[in-house]
């Protein structure tokens, strides 16, 4: 019996001290993921795009080797908002810069989409302008970041797609492009012969803001001009398929989509990997 019972406290004291062990480990990689979120930091820029205050956000990994590549991501027609400070924190943790530019200028937000759309189409009928803006964003993100031409890439949302496009369509001498159902229409066709970069255009098939003759219009402009382009068509998807906030209702023609999400951000990171190749620091 002696001998059983000094048994059962032997084995009592090994499951306690392997219990110790797995809860010293478990903690330890609880502060290891801890550190790493802690490790991504965002924060406000202000910059002038002529004479108009705007105020940016950068977010990037202080404890990765720098940065090699950098990405300036334009926000949908509501403007700068913490969907698009999210995206800046999901492409640092990829190991980029991360720039979020901001075209309507420094505390112009607006307040619901009725406000959203009179904005938009403010910038959407003044390319000039348009590209003025997201040109001064691209200058910032450079002198903020010290990456130049080649290692930098522009994604956008909505309104921000368009624009991300426009970017191109200026000559900005830029890796790549990508435009998640973004607007493709453009007053001036010719300009696709300017586009230096690598395009990439994310779409909702079943997107009733897309006329038929603008997708047919961009191919042409793409092919006439001898860009470097490609679109993906989501099934299922309609506007907006990125965005939480949309709802999940496609009779109304804006809604999200988890598959084209996931799918479209996926494919966006692909592009990127071709973009940089390997010289990009990931985690």
């Amino acid at each position: 019996m002696a001998s059983a019972e000094r048994g059962l406290h032997r084995a009592s004291a090994l499951r306690k001290n392997s219990g110790m062990k797995s809860l010293v480990v478990f903690s330890l990689l609880g502060l290891l993921s801890l550190g790493a979120q802690a490790a991504i930091e965002g924060h406000d820029v202000e910059y002038q795009a002529g004479n108009t205050a705007c105020l940016g956000y950068v977010a990037m990994d202080t404890d990765a080797k720098k940065p090699s590549a950098a990405v300036l991501v334009i926000h949908d027609w509501m403007g700068l908002s913490d969907h698009t400070k999210e995206k800046c924190q999901q492409l640092a943790k990829l190991g980029y810069v991360a720039f979020a530019a901001d075209i309507y200028g420094k505390g112009v937000r607006p307040a619901d989409r009725g406000e959203a759309g009179k904005l938009a189409g403010k910038y959407k009928g003044d390319r000039k302008l348009l590209r003025e803006r997201v040109n001064a964003a691209l200058a910032k993100l450079e002198q903020t970041s010290g990456i130049k031409g080649d290692r930098i890439a522009a994604i956008g949302f909505c309104f921000g797609g368009t624009t991300a496009i426009e970017l191109a369509r200026s000559g900005a001498e830029i890796a790549g492009v990508v435009s998640f159902h973004g607007g493709l229409d453009s007053p001036t066709p010719s300009d696709g012969k300017n586009i230096k970069a690598k395009v990439l255009v994310l779409h909702g098939a079943d997107d009733p803001t897309m006329k038929k003759a603008d997708i047919e219009a961009f191919q042409e402009e793409m092919r006439s001009g001898g860009v470097d382009w490609e679109m993906v068509s989501y099934g299922d998807a309609v506007h907006s398929f990125t965005q939480p906030w949309a709802g999940t209702d496609k009779s109304t023609g804006v809604a999200y989509n988890e598959k084209a999400d996931r799918r479209s951000w996926q494919a966006m990171q692909d592009f990127f990997g071709e973009l940089f190749a390997k010289e990009v620091a990931r985690r």
